[in-house]
């Protein structure tokens, strides 16, 4: 089973050429590495991944800022769609297919906590001051507005628990 604490670099490792996906994260994460040094050649090169990040935002179709917390080991099969509130927690070695959206609700500005080892469906969305637990499986447009706790799996609309993963 993948683990929910520790990431799996080898996931957003490039594999070929042509893979906005990756390129993409690898931006962001090289762009948030810039930011922790204090050396002026850092302070540059962040302002040519800038460049890189809106180049590889509009390739990708996906909407995952550069001061998003993503933990590592994310997969992202098919990113056309995926919007990413910033302030959002993503946890480590998740997946998250195309059309997702994570964001804020009218009558809170908190956004979504998405435990390790999430796999969201496409076209699902998680809105509001949610926590979503370690080993969920989120559904094919489903929408969470609610707290899910660890190995459930959830679906419909609203989301609800169908079933639970092995422990």
């Amino acid at each position: 089973m993948v683990s929910s604490n520790l990431a799996d670099w080898e996931r957003e490792k490039l594999k070929r050429f042509w893979d906005p996906s990756k390129k993409l994260l690898a931006t962001i994460r090289a762009y948030q590495q810039c930011k922790k040094s204090s050396r002026l050649v850092a302070f540059f090169y962040s302002k040519i991944l800038v460049i890189r990040h809106r180049f590889w935002s509009v390739i990708s179709g996906a909407e995952i800022p550069l001061n998003s917390n993503i933990g590592g080991g994310l997969l992202i099969p098919h990113p056309n769609g995926i919007v990413i509130h910033p302030g959002s927690y993503v946890g480590v070695n998740c997946l998250i297919h195309q059309q997702v959206t994570i964001g804020v609700s009218r009558s809170s500005n908190k956004p979504p906590v998405i435990g390790g080892h999430v796999d969201i469906g496409a076209g699902a969305k998680i809105i509001g001051p949610i926590t979503i637990g370690d080993h969920v499986l989120i559904g094919a447009n489903a929408v969470v507005v609610k707290d899910v706790e660890a190995y459930s799996i959830v679906a419909d609309v609203p989301a609800k628990v169908i079933g639970y993963t092995n422990q």
